[in-house]
């Protein structure tokens, strides 16, 4: 797999300051490596504003998860992270699957990768970014550089809480668009199905409750929620 260049990622962070962004997930025209990319990547938020991820890879299965500038492809721990995003080769609708994170911490730099890791890690290819990256030597282009090198270390999937940062729910597919499905199993990552290169994949449960969509958003353990309603119900009837 041919990596990005460094330059190549470097000039395409443009740093936005803004109180509300958007970041587009991946590219849905071209090949990858080129479309591993978050777009910008290096972001300015105070406290309180809204960063929406737009996944827009059509082939793409990719992520939005919080790593530290020390382990570039590794979950942070007690970190946010989206679970992945997959937009299936054969998509024809621009509709596009978003997660929103809004910020909590301005004050300390948030970093972030995809933690897909086929047919290659796109952490690697340097689909990374940061929100809020402060002077000095831990700049966006050394962290593009530590994690062409590292190691991905597959962790947990699915978190809104992170640190510094934090989502205001699951990532929302548009209602109708069956192209899309999200995927936040317990650890491993879903295994590729499509072309390399590609980074798309078939949807795995893993054991999770498949998602669901209606209403504009992806709902996952729904059945749970409606059995909890359901008890209550019964116990006032008693």
């Amino acid at each position: 797999m041919r990596f990005a260049s460094l330059a190549a990622v470097v000039a395409a962070a443009a740093v936005v300051s803004a109180q509300d962004t958007v970041v587009t997930v991946g590219l849905s025209t071209g090949a990858a490596p080129d479309t591993l990319v978050f777009t910008p990547n290096n972001i300015i938020a105070k406290n309180g504003s809204v960063i929406t991820f737009q996944f827009a890879g059509t082939p793409g299965n990719h992520s939005v998860t919080q790593s530290s500038f020390p382990k570039p492809c590794e979950p942070l721990a007690g970190g946010f992270d989206s679970g992945n995003v997959q937009k299936l080769l054969n998509s024809t609708d621009n509709a596009m699957p978003t997660w929103n994170l809004t910020v909590t911490n301005d004050a300390k730099p948030i970093w972030f990768f995809c933690k897909q890791n086929k047919p290659a890690p796109h952490c690697n290819a340097g689909m990374v970014g940061v929100i809020n990256v402060q002077p000095g030597p831990n700049s966006l282009a050394a962290f593009v550089a530590a994690a062409q090198n590292d190691t991905l270390v597959p962790g947990p999937q699915g978190g809104n809480v992170g640190v510094g940062a934090s989502a205001s729910g699951d990532v929302v597919i548009p209602s109708g668009l069956s192209s899309a499905s999200l995927f936040k199993g317990p650890t491993a990552v879903p295994t590729s199905s499509a072309p390399a290169g590609s980074g798309a994949s078939g949807a795995t449960s893993s054991g999770n409750p498949a998602p669901t969509q209606g209403g504009g958003a992806t709902t996952l353990g729904f059945s749970l929620a409606a059995a909890a309603v359901g008890a209550l119900a019964a116990a006032v009837l008693l």
